[in-house]
């Protein structure tokens, strides 16, 4: 009786196994199947490609003003320079070994799903090597990395979060000492700016260096909300309020003698947040200190843009690419 009760659990298991491995090849399928429908061959890539980057017409990269002229082979003349160049001059797999056909495949994949995708996963798709992959993949992020310079004004919140594994969970011999509160010895912090529509990202969570970053980056006269860390020297040109996490005061809302309602709370960042670290949970798993801010760039990009569509977003990376 015990061994068929086994027999069962087992039988039951590899059905659901089978099920899941069918399903997630199904999904890959399709994603596949419909870029192939796209864009059958490399040159309907390069064709695509050029439409985005020329829209209005073929423009030198060495000399916007100069008359071009097309010769064979997908090869292009500057005039003025007698310089010749391609579709590839200028951007950042213009040194590249891989077609054009993969490089879209990879930036439609990364600009357009929510949670990403991983070098592992791409390599999958274009069998490649996963290096390759990687490679790809922080190539796009390059590129991306333009979306996350905002100029910021009105409502905007502040917070910092820190990235990395919890201590508690290390092995026993991987362990940081004395890492509690706001000490990032064992992780790195990630600063942000919302305007509730833009975001600005760096990584030091020293207020001494974060006030010029939003003096910068917000205009004079913004009301800024802050996770109860003072920002001494912004009291002067900003309106700042805070909430209190440590106190339980999460936020609150205002409403003035002229009726204008006043929201204290850094809610939206503290999602953005959220939504930044399942990303690298679920799909990255691990991302290094040393490389964190390209995934950084990567979640900023996607959440500037989610106001647009998934074709606007995919010919806005094509134009960074060459930018």
């Amino acid at each position: 009786m015990i061994f068929l009760f086994a027999y069962l659990v087992y039988f039951h298991y590899i059905v659901a196994t089978s099920k899941i491995s069918v399903m997630k090849k199904r999904r890959k399928r399709k994603s596949i199947v419909d870029f192939r429908a796209s864009f059958p061959d490399e040159e309907s890539a390069i064709r695509y490609y050029e439409s985005v980057r020329w829209a209005n017409g073929v423009v030198s990269p060495f000399d916007e003003t100069s008359k071009v002229y097309k010769c064979k082979n997908g090869k292009y003349k500057c005039k003025n320079t007698g310089k010749y160049f391609t579709y590839r001059t200028g951007t950042f797999f213009a040194n590249s070994k891989l077609g054009m056909r993969d490089w879209l495949y990879a930036i439609i994949m990364i600009a357009n799903r929510k949670n990403a995708i991983s070098s592992y996963q791409l390599a999958d798709d274009l069998d490649i090597p996963q290096k390759t992959a990687w490679y790809m993949l922080h190539r796009i992020r390059t590129a991306m990395a333009k979306e996350n310079n905002q100029k910021l004004s009105g409502d905007v919140e502040i917070d910092e979060t820190f990235v990395g594994g919890k201590n508690i969970n290390r092995h026993k011999d991987k362990k940081v000492e004395k890492c509690q509160g706001r000490s990032y010895k064992d992780k790195v912090p990630v600063f942000g700016i919302l305007e509730r529509g833009g975001n600005l990202f760096v990584p030091n969570t020293q207020a001494k260096t974060l006030v010029p970053i939003v003096k910068k980056n917000v205009d004079v006269g913004s009301s800024v909300y802050t996770d109860g860390w003072s920002y001494k020297g912004l009291e002067k040109k900003y309106t700042q309020m805070s909430v209190d996490h440590g106190k339980h005061f999460y936020g609150m809302i205002l409403v003035t003698d002229d009726g204008e309602i006043i929201e204290i709370t850094t809610n939206r960042i503290e999602n953005a947040w959220s939504v930044f670290k399942r990303t690298i949970k679920g799909t990255y798993i691990h991302v290094s200190k040393k490389y964190l801010q390209r995934y950084v760039d990567e979640f900023v990009f996607r959440f500037n843009t989610r106001k647009i569509s998934k074709y606007e977003r995919i010919e806005l990376l094509l134009q960074y690419a060459a930018a």
